[in-house]
């Protein structure tokens, strides 16, 4: 079981570049950042559009820019895995985003995955000018375009929402085809047939279910023509616990991102040296 971290990066968190060294001196496998660009202050939507949902945490709004937090973890490490945890794809503009993406992999030597989402929150996609319905055909044909300019010397691409004329585009990501494209979501018939389409990998959030999980997704890519071995299965915001890890690895999980707190290196540090014997458990 590879064992990474998952975190809010903010101004009031311990910083990137810091957390990076610390994770790479003790052995943890991969480095996952959240992202949102702002939260407008009405909050219509409820927190993960939950019933009930408590108040949003303050993080939400204060989370760095997922690439430049990387980008300096990647010049300052020399092993770390570096994955967004998620990049929100509906609300990017995919051409610049396929650069970030391609820029990234070269700058950390092919240590970056690309974690993906769909988001929750109407207002943040609004205020990027989506329509919150229309978001899953929107991140196909985003993901579709991506791909195009990370595999192709004269890229175009085609869709009903999409489009680009033949272009060049560089750099190229060193990963080929590209970097793993990991699925955040808890699952569901539309995600699932997304991860068969065009994804490597699937990263639910501590899913209550995750056996049901794995076999309905696995039923999506034998429909799809893929072989489910070729889809990698990871759990977000895990909980520190091997006897957890050790039933999920039964089920076909590989990779494990323990959850920490939005905190400062004072809270962080002293729980990563808590962690670090889990990793060789």
């Amino acid at each position: 079981m590879r064992v990474g971290v998952s975190i809010f990066l903010t101004d009031k968190s311990i910083q990137p570049v810091h957390l990076g060294r610390e994770l790479e001196a003790r052995g943890f496998e991969s480095l996952w950042v959240a992202e949102h660009s702002h939260i407008p202050t009405s909050r219509r939507t409820p927190w993960a559009n939950r019933k009930n949902a408590p108040p949003l945490p303050e993080e939400y709004w204060r989370t760095h820019d997922c690439f430049v937090a990387l980008s300096a973890v990647a010049a300052t490490t020399e092993r770390l895995k570096l994955g967004t945890g998620i990049t929100l794809v509906a609300q990017h503009d995919p051409i610049w985003l396929a650069k970030k993406v391609a820029s990234l992999d070269v700058i950390s030597d092919g240590r970056f995955e690309f974690g993906i989402g769909y988001g929750w929150n109407r207002e943040e996609m609004a205020s990027h000018g989506v329509d919150y319905r229309k978001r899953y055909q929107l991140v196909a044909e985003k993901i579709g375009l991506m791909k195009a300019l990370w595999t192709q010397e004269r890229a175009s691409y085609e869709g009903e929402m999409v489009h680009l004329e033949e272009s060049w585009a560089w750099p190229k990501p060193v990963q080929k085809p590209h970097p793993p494209i990991v699925m955040g979501s808890m699952g569901g018939p539309k995600a699932f047939a997304a991860i068969a389409e065009f994804c490597d990998a699937w990263l639910p959030v501590r899913p209550p279910n995750l056996a049901e999980g794995i076999a309905t997704l696995h039923g999506f890519l034998e429909r799809a023509g893929r072989d489910p071995a070729e889809v990698e299965i990871g759990v977000y915001m895990a909980p520190p616990d091997r006897d957890k890890w050790k039933e999920w690895e039964e089920l076909g999980v590989s990779r494990v991102m323990i959850g920490l707190p939005h905190a400062p290196a004072e809270v962080i540090v002293p729980l990563l040296d808590e962690y670090q014997p889990l990793i060789d458990a």
